[in-house]
């Protein structure tokens, strides 16, 4: 009974980098489907959930999300997602505009 605990432990590990993972892919589809912007859009959603994630569960419980020190994961996460839902929200035109 307690092996079976230790598997649902591990698995849960890998429950806050698979939301992130899925939240970038639907981005990516996005991107692929022609909304770039969109697409681009998710992809940052998908760091300012990491940083979310991150700030929230624990070290030992947050998996691969986890690269260096809490802090600098949190701004690293955060200014990159922010960057880059700024600048999907902000360009116009280009070669990609509908």
């Amino acid at each position: 009974m307690a092996d079976r605990f230790r598997g649902g432990a591990r698995l849960s590990v890998h429950l806050p980098f698979s939301a992130v993972v899925l939240v970038a892919l639907s981005g990516l589809v996005w991107v692929g489907m022609q909304h770039w912007r969109e697409g681009a859009a998710l992809l940052g959603g998908a760091l300012l959930l990491a940083a979310a994630l991150r700030t929230v569960v624990s070290t030992e419980r947050v998996g691969l999300l986890a690269i260096r020190s809490r802090t600098v994961d949190i701004l690293l996460y955060a200014g990159l997602g922010l960057l880059i839902v700024f600048i999907a929200v902000t360009i116009k035109g280009g070669p990609l505009a509908t």
